[in-house]
């Protein structure tokens, strides 16, 4: 895949399920220190899955194109 995905704190969620999404958001947010980088592609839906799970866990989050970042 690209190099992002060798970057620690960057999570692409490009062809993972949405039913696999909110389960690889947890772990993830809560193995690495924030800032982080999700990157949810164009999926309006993956969008919405992460900024759920991030509402849940208490984090702080800024939505841009194709990505959401991870501020606390």
């Amino acid at each position: 895949m690209g190099k992002k995905q060798n970057r620690k704190n960057i999570l692409d969620l490009h062809g993972v399920k949405h039913e696999d999404a909110e389960r690889l958001v947890e772990n993830f947010v809560l193995l690495n220190e924030p800032p982080l980088t999700i990157i949810t592609g164009k999926s309006d839906v993956m969008g919405h899955i992460v900024i759920n799970k991030l509402s849940k866990l208490g984090n702080g989050w800024e939505r841009n194109v194709g990505e959401v970042k991870v501020l606390k």
